[in-house]
């Protein structure tokens, strides 16, 4: 039997309007045998406080957990397995759904698509999860899928901007601090590391790696993966050079910018094959942690990473 929705009002203006609410809620919830939402009720009755500020146009599945001081606009669409954390900020005509975990002070703007079924011929109705981490920003009509294959995940961290119409597919691993510009697209299990920014109409290939603080110019064809650190651009995408505004920002220090600097031209000036390469890092450059990290996401390009323009591109 499909299981139906209860329309939720926590946006009380006083205490005798939230106990005549809870009085309706609570016959509707007899009728309907939601025995979940009766014990709820009953809590919020001996709570004067506002738990949640839904709108009356709002469905919210029985099943949804949401956090304290939530709000939740009109013909928003909440889904059965929902968590939401305290805080967060749900959007007139957004709809999350499947089994969907939002962190804390989040904002999911209008007509966002968060949790729906994956764009993967593969899918067969597994459960799978979408995790989107704390005081992330979803911006108008973007969309996340969650992952295909039974108990896989699609994932998105920290303090992240993916701006209008922004597209993360299923099986994604997008760290902190991540921008997405308008119409930037991630196709399936696409690794974005922390404070990478992925400029506006970038299509960016399946298993594609972008690294920590890379940046991808608007436009781009992300077909190989982008080395940590590096700017790169064009279609298909070729490095221009180094991040060197976007490492300063994130408080990289200035020691290590210099050993970056010497890995990076031993990578893309010095003519050499990239196991060539990886050794004369190994052995040239003073090791610090973000060489190391350089190193490992080198180790680990399976499919290969974009190359310097050359002087007649």
């Amino acid at each position: 039997m499909v299981k139906q929705p209860i329309l939720a009002i926590y946006s009380m203006q006083s205490l005798e309007m939230k106990l005549d609410y809870i009085k309706e809620a609570t016959i509707y919830c007899q009728n309907k045998s939601h025995k979940g939402k009766l014990k709820e009720l009953e809590h919020m009755k001996t709570d004067n406080k506002v738990v949640a500020y839904i709108h009356e146009t709002a469905v919210v599945y029985p099943g949804a957990r949401i956090g304290k001081n939530v709000e939740i606009g009109p013909y928003a669409v909440i889904g059965e397995n929902v968590e939401i954390g305290e805080g967060t900020k749900i959007g007139p005509h957004a709809v999350i759904t499947g089994w969907t975990s939002i962190g804390k002070d989040c904002v999911i703007f209008q007509g966002a698509s968060v949790g729906e079924e994956p764009q993967d011929l593969k899918f067969a109705g597994e459960k799978s999860y979408l995790f989107i981490g704390d005081r992330t920003k979803i911006r108008e009509c973007a969309t996340v899928h969650r992952a295909t294959g039974e108990g896989e995940e699609t994932r998105i961290g920290n303090d992240c901007l993916m701006m209008a119409y922004t597209h993360v597919a299923h099986n994604c691993i997008v760290g902190n601090h991540v921008i997405m510009s308008n119409a930037a697209t991630l196709a399936g299990h696409v690794l974005v590391e922390d404070r990478a920014v992925i400029g506006g109409l970038t299509g960016v290939h399946q298993f594609v790696k972008i690294g920590r603080n890379a940046m991808v110019g608007g436009a781009s064809k992300i077909v190989q993966d982008v080395v940590p650190y590096t700017i790169v651009d064009g279609h298909p995408a070729k490095v221009a050079g180094l991040n060197s505004v976007g490492m300063s920002r994130a408080g990289i220090p200035i020691d290590s910018r210099r050993n970056i600097k010497k890995a990076y031209k031993l990578l893309y000036r010095s003519g050499l094959g990239l196991t060539q390469a990886i050794s004369m890092i190994e052995q040239d450059v003073d090791s610090c942690e973000e060489v190391e990290h350089f190193l490992r996401f080198l180790r680990n390009a399976e499919r290969g990473i974009c190359r310097g323009r050359r002087e007649n591109d």
